[in-house]
């Protein structure tokens, strides 16, 4: 049951999520337009429709804001992947590569472009601030991925040839190589993913021990 009062304002910390959500909306809209160097604080809080005040009560810097963006784009990702995982039945698929397809077999979308992870590691590389903190979104997204690998050895019954701390960090690794080889290719959005799916697949192949 709510306490907001009837006709109230919204709590201060309800308003401030709204704010932070839509600052990240459209910094995600100007780097799509513009690309992450030239997407000002300025241009971003035009879009959002807030002063610079509300843009740096929420975030230091641009580079934490593209931090928190991507942070939330991969979690997304992550979390649709898993929910995958938890809806299969443990005897639905004996081929490791099938099920593959069923699980990892998820498109990049519309918005967690590989040119802004791309270009946060590269702005990683001038900052150290930045480089610790990228760091840090690289161990999280490790752990998640392990968590779905686990479960899917546990649902399955499967062997791994490596620890399952090794094989995602690989699993990741490849992504990583994959999605900053495609951008500088310039393939679209659609080839980076069939890529993506076709090397993970192809590379679960090699990380399952065959019964």
């Amino acid at each position: 049951m709510s306490t907001r009062p009837a006709g109230g304002s919204p709590p201060a910390s309800e308003r401030r999520a709204r704010t932070r959500a839509r600052l990240l909306d459209a910094a995600h809209e100007v780097f799509a337009e513009v690309g992450m160097d030239a997407a000002s604080v300025e241009m971003i809080c035009e879009r959002a429709g807030f002063t610079r005040g509300a843009f740096y009560s929420n975030f230091e810097s641009k580079d934490e804001l593209f931090l928190a963006l991507i942070t939330q784009l991969a979690d997304a990702k992550l979390e649709e992947v898993a929910g995958r995982v938890r809806g299969l039945e443990p005897d639905t698929l004996a081929d490791p590569s099938a099920l593959v397809r069923q699980v990892v077999g998820v498109s990049l979308g519309e918005r967690l472009e590989p040119q802004l992870v791309s270009e946060i590691r590269t702005q990683a590389l001038r900052d150290p601030r930045l480089a610790a903190a990228y760091l840090a979104w690289q161990e999280v997204m490790r752990s998640r991925v392990e968590e779905i690998i686990r479960h899917v050895v546990d649902t399955y019954g499967l062997r791994l040839r490596l620890p399952i701390e090794e094989a995602a960090q690989l699993l990741l690794d490849v992504s990583d190589d994959t999605c900053t080889r495609a951008t500088l290719e310039g393939r679209p959005v659609g080839e980076v993913t069939a890529l993506l799916n076709e090397r993970i697949e192809r590379l679960v192949g090699v990380l399952v021990d065959a019964p």
